[in-house]
């Protein structure tokens, strides 16, 4: 029973910085990677391919398609769903997608489904902020790559020293490789205070 309690926290603390590739503005985590980190954690976890009734990986609405994929660790499964995306992120036209293009959007799907199991889930960190957050906190049209450059905030910064004891602090600086608190960006702040404050 601990172990599943305890098995989110264990996830989202493993550092994936080194492991996010970026293309077109964006970050993506590899999934090949992420995958084999679940698996020497939880042997057991697996995952799905959902399907429709007539056996295609896809759905669509007649103009449109998307996938649905869900990753089960330690008996919780998470289901992500996802558009079939163009390199533009832009959603291909039906009549368009490309195998490739189908089995792509899989593949991230399943990277976002573990990810709501904790593993490299901060890279999302950001884009839902609530109203009321410094303005360089909400959500906004910068890609996720370029919000993860923004330094934290003078508001974070603050929060932080009162949440972190002292003597924790050198080393959360070493888990991100930086130097002083201030050089945290906005998204580490953000996922650290969530982390301490328990919200």
């Amino acid at each position: 029973m601990e172990e599943k309690k305890n098995y989110f926290e264990k996830l989202y603390e493993i550092n994936v910085s080194d492991k996010v590739e970026k293309k077109n503005g964006l970050s993506y985590l590899s999934w090949a990677w992420a995958w084999g980190e679940i698996k020497k954690l939880y042997p057991l976890a697996n995952y799905k391919i959902y399907e429709t009734e007539n056996g295609v990986n896809y759905w669509n609405d007649g103009k449109t398609c998307w996938v649905k994929t869900g990753v089960t660790v330690n008996d919780i499964e998470h289901i992500e769903y996802l558009p079939v995306m163009d390199f533009k992120n832009k959603s291909i036209l039906l009549d368009q997608i490309t195998s490739f293009d189908v089995n792509k959007a899989i593949q991230r799907s399943l990277t976002k489904a573990l990810a709501r199991h904790g593993l490299g889930l901060y890279i999302y960190a950001g884009e839902d902020l609530p109203e009321g957050e410094d303005p360089s906190e909400k959500k906004n049209d910068k890609a996720p790559a370029e919000k993860a450059q923004i330094k934290a905030t003078a508001k974070q910064i603050e929060t932080l020293k009162s949440l972190v004891p002292t003597e924790e602090i050198p080393a959360m600086l070493e888990f991100f490789k930086v130097e002083k608190i201030e050089d945290l960006t906005v998204v580490q702040a953000s996922a650290t205070i969530k982390k301490r404050s328990g919200k």
